[in-house]
């Protein structure tokens, strides 16, 4: 059972807008947790981003000078969420900028992955006291890094997935899968019964 106290995680919140049930899994039933080659290879990659990145330019974050920061521990206590950003690059000036930056094993920037970022960006702000207005996504297969603008509606879709998400913990009950096509690879596919 989950009180206003328990901290959830980013990459809760990613796989809850991914499909709720994902987080239902780990929340009531934490026992279960398969996992597949996709999710090995995408941590693998991630690991090997880290490398590469520390070698690269900061032109592809569109800065010219900053300061590189990887495996970055964040807090918010108001949302009581913690996270691990991959990249923090810190952009020195009249005002501090910090920009997150997260590495995925993907071709696209989904909705969930905006919102992970979104919620690095106010772990940020909850722990240094910096704005963060934007944040990248380095897709891996193109080694393209894409902007996303953290957006007052990006914040308040956050902040409603995290009701809900201690809703269902709190609850225990199994919530609808997001989107049926998304069924075929999960790793939970033989415990919904219904997809």
């Amino acid at each position: 059972m989950l009180d206003d106290t328990f901290e959830l995680t980013v990459t809760d919140l990613k796989q809850y807008a991914y499909c709720p049930r994902v987080f239902y899994y780990h929340a009531c039933l934490p026992d279960v947790r398969p996992t597949t080659f996709k999710m090995e290879a995408g941590i693998d990659a991630g690991e090997r981003e880290r490398y590469r990145s520390a070698r690269r330019t900061f032109c592809a974050y569109q800065v010219e000078n900053g300061e590189r920061y990887f495996d970055v521990p964040a807090t918010s206590v108001e949302l009581a969420l913690t996270g691990i950003v991959d990249e923090v690059i810190e952009v020195a000036g009249a005002h501090t900028e910090l920009i997150p930056v997260d590495y995925k094993l993907s071709r696209r920037a989904g909705h969930h992955f905006k919102l992970q970022l979104t919620a690095y960006a106010e772990l940020l702000e909850a722990t240094y006291h910096v704005p963060v207005r934007r944040g990248f996504l380095y897709l891996i297969p193109q080694q393209h890094a894409e902007e996303i603008a953290i957006t007052k509606s990006l914040r308040r879709n956050l902040r409603e997935l995290l009701s809900a998400m201690r809703l269902v913990a709190q609850l225990e009950r199994m919530p609808q899968s997001g989107h049926p096509a998304r069924c075929r690879n999960c790793e939970f596919k033989r415990f919904c019964n219904d997809v």
